[in-house]
């Protein structure tokens, strides 16, 4: 075994005119949570341990677009997703139309680990994590100011916006805009940047686990499930490898992006970056997006096909990133 490793992403696709103290910001927090997870793997902990940590803190962050902080639906409401995934016989468990459970991944663990099922969603999601006792909250508590005003941007564009941070003056602002717009199932998409966190980890015992969370899309339909819950789409995990997926969820789900890296490496015998690399360019067709990836070799890579990706990762032997733009 090589050692460990950690990855962790706060979403692809990042409008490059994104303010310099917003950059700051997002470096900060990914740093934050980087060295958690690594604390966490320096003692020991397994890798499903930390996936669940680090997914935890990005969650409660309002930085990004989970937990508090998630995007709001055509409602102006919150319905999160997300997923969880153990590489030792590939457990795995799901929840998506959740509204008041604070941490979704915790959830999403509990569903893998305390009910018979990989997948619980809306009504009885909120059932079972009452059952199980986790923290929940009003749906208020996930709502900012900032993504009130993106939602009323979005309505007026009559769009779906992926960037709840895109700068608050306007689409104009944008430099994904209106000229070269992105096509989502036929249909238009005015602004592309989307968000979404998640983490991979292999720990010292060649373990690997992911973890995938998100709020979905600013004024997306209620009732609209992504990729980030999909295991083999945006999570996966086995004994090679650990992916988790940000981006055009569509494309994400019909690429099945995050199965397909394990796939390539398991079938093809590529090396983790080149399965990545293989996938970005591949398997995604005309969507957008990106994704992190460790192997059991305690290898770590990234990879996006985006203007750019937020991203920091470490391995054992010292190496580490934290990065937005392509290097």
């Amino acid at each position: 075994m090589g050692g460990w490793a950690i990855a962790v992403h706060g979403g692809a696709g990042v409008d490059p005119n994104l303010p310099l103290e917003c950059q700051h910001q997002a470096k900060q927090l990914l740093t934050r949570c980087l060295n958690l997870g690594i604390d966490a793997l320096r003692s020991n902990l397994s890798a499903i341990d930390v996936v669940e940590l680090v997914v935890r803190e990005l969650e409660t962050d309002p930085f990004f677009n989970s937990g508090r902080g998630s995007a709001l639906t055509e409602n102006g409401t919150v319905e999160m997703e997300a997923s969880i995934m153990d590489g030792p016989k590939r457990r795995c468990g799901a929840v998506s139309g959740l509204t008041t459970v604070k941490n979704p991944v915790s959830l999403a663990r509990l569903v893998m680990e305390k009910s018979p099922h990989s997948y619980i969603g809306f009504s009885g999601a909120e059932a079972f994590a009452r059952q199980q006792g986790v923290e929940v909250v009003d749906n208020e508590y996930f709502i900012t100011k900032e993504n009130v005003g993106m939602l009323k941007l979005a309505k007026e564009a009559k769009t779906i916006l992926f960037d709840y941070r895109i700068p608050a003056t306007g689409l104009d602002k944008c430099s994904a805009g209106v000229d070269s717009p992105i096509v989502m199932n036929g249909l238009p998409i005015s602004v592309y940047a989307p968000e979404t966190v998640g983490c991979v980890v292999v720990d010292s015992d060649g373990r690997c686990a992911a973890a995938t969370s998100t709020g979905g899309l600013m004024n997306k339909m209620t009732g609209r499930i992504g990729d980030s819950p999909l295991i083999g789409a945006g999570t996966y995990a086995c004994d090679l490898c650990g992916v988790s997926c940000t981006g055009e969820g569509e494309a994400i789900i019909r690429g099945t992006l995050a199965r397909e890296v394990g796939a390539v490496m398991e079938y093809k015998g590529l090396g983790l970056q080149e399965a990545v690399d293989f996938v970005i360019k591949h398997r995604l067709d005309e969507g957008q997006a990106g994704l992190i990836a460790v192997s059991n070799r305690g290898e770590v890579a990234c990879g996006f096909n985006t203007t750019g990706m937020f991203r920091a990762c470490a391995t054992e032997d010292g190496f580490m990133e934290v990065g937005i733009w392509e290097q």
